[in-house]
């Protein structure tokens, strides 16, 4: 099968600039030789280190990654806007690059003229250019505002003609990094349609994106680039499953730091108690000594998916016997709205003894809130609201959804149709 992009053993270096080595001249600098070879290696950082990937032609390939791991880099290279420090990279068939639209406009003179110059610096001749010119403005819904000048245009007028003149070049090979947002929902659609349209048309595309869910319903292969480096390929729906993980288990170790290092901190209580920022106070007389989050699978952890089991358990101590005692656990979004909270004594649970150890668990069957951050309040204190121990907001947690539905309640549901109605399934 013929390969359409063939990057093979691909690094490409850049110098770190830092005021202790510097070059006072570009005489000086190439009479000092190399100006990589000759740096130290904390000097210098690789984009990318021995990548190696290669995409047949008609295929769509999709490139997912945290931001810094390469994927703009890999993009450029493909294109020939930058070179390797090593390896090679080779391109068959025109290429057009959807990376930074607009680049070559000119803010003083009109749209119109702008479509001109920018088709000829992607390849095509003028009488090919005059021929789509209205194929190219209708794209970019700028009828009304074509003959005006650029500087005069909003930055998505700006983007959506940049966009627009990048797709009519018909290439063979297609670059798209993370263009979708060049303006509403509408247009955002009108730009899937068109790359489905290369797609039928067997062009070759490699799409750079962090939109997991189109790799997995677009591309046909996925690249997993971290540090510089190939984490995976092969599967979409296999390599983006691997990734969320990997993001997944990151996101657990942010989360146990940042709760490590607020139950540290100490606090007084406060008067407004929905008003109160994160802390801890109270007599420790019963004392919460730890507080742990776990999943379905009995594991501790910080990250959540929306409508699974959610177990809060806490331990607590009593160094002498109490006889008077209301747990309670609050649930709060990033905002600090209050989502949820309960206690035993509002569950009309009468306490008679609390001594020494114990553990309370507080079982949600099913984690029903939207995809974002949370935090918990846990505390134990007396009926007449007296605080043993209260922790404040130091616990957080993460919910995860494919969903990217609004609000913080998420119920369970399902829709019904009757009459001439119909949808299909998008994933």
């Amino acid at each position: 099968m013929t390969q359409a992009i063939d990057v093979s053993h691909v690094s490409k270096v850049y110098r770190r600039y830092a005021r202790r080595r510097q070059f006072a001249t570009l005489k000086s600098a190439l009479l000092s030789g190399s100006l990589i070879r000759d740096l130290a290696p904390d000097e210098t950082f690789a984009a990318l280190d021995d990548v190696t990937v290669s995409v047949p032609a008609g295929r769509t390939l999709g490139v997912i990654g945290r931001n810094g791991s390469g994927k703009s880099t890999l993009l450029k290279l493909v294109a020939g806007i930058t070179k390797p420090t090593r390896g090679t990279v080779r391109v068959q068939g025109r290429i057009s690059a959807l990376i930074e639209l607009g680049a070559g406009f000119h803010p003083e003179i009109s749209g119109r003229e702008n479509v001109f110059i920018n088709g000829i610096m992607l390849g095509l001749s003028k009488r090919e250019i005059a021929k789509r010119f209205d194929e190219i403005v209708d794209f970019a819904e700028l009828k009304d505002f074509i003959d005006a000048p650029v500087k005069t245009y909003s930055s998505g007028m700006y983007m959506r003609l940049g966009f627009a003149v990048a797709i009519n070049v018909d290439p063979d090979v297609l670059l798209v990094d993370e263009v979708l947002a060049v303006g509403d929902e509408s247009f955002t659609h009108k730009c899937l349609d068109k790359f489905a349209e290369f797609k039928r048309r067997g062009k070759t595309i490699l799409l750079v994106t962090h939109a997991l869910g189109l790799v997995e319903r677009f591309c046909d292969d996925a690249l997993w680039l971290d540090a510089g480096h190939v984490r995976g390929a092969g599967d979409p729906k296999r390599i983006v499953g691997a990734y969320i993980t990997d993001v997944e288990t990151t996101e657990e170790q942010h989360l146990a730091a940042a709760d490590a290092k607020a139950q540290d901190g100490k606090s007084t209580e406060p008067a407004d108690m929905f008003q109160a920022a994160e802390g801890r106070w109270g007599s420790r007389e019963v004392e919460i000594t730890s507080v742990t989050l776990t999943g379905e699978d009995g594991q501790a952890g910080h990250v959540f998916q929306s409508g699974e089991r959610l177990d809060v358990r806490i331990a607590l101590h009593a160094a002498q016997p109490v006889e008077d005692f209301v747990i309670g656990v609050g649930v709060f979004n990033a905002e600090g709205v209050c989502c949820y909270g309960t206690n035993t004594n509002l569950e009309e649970l009468t306490p008679e003894r609390l001594s020494g150890d114990a553990e309370a668990t507080f079982s949600i069957s099913a984690l029903d809130l939207v995809e974002g951050t949370y935090k918990l309040d846990v505390g134990v204190h007396k009926i007449d609201g007296y605080p043993y121990d209260y922790h404040r907001l130091l616990y957080t947690f993460r919910v995860k959804s494919r969903m990217k539905d609004v609000g913080i309640y998420r119920p369970p549901h399902a829709w019904r149709f009757a009459g001439a109605i119909s949808f299909k399934r998008t994933t």
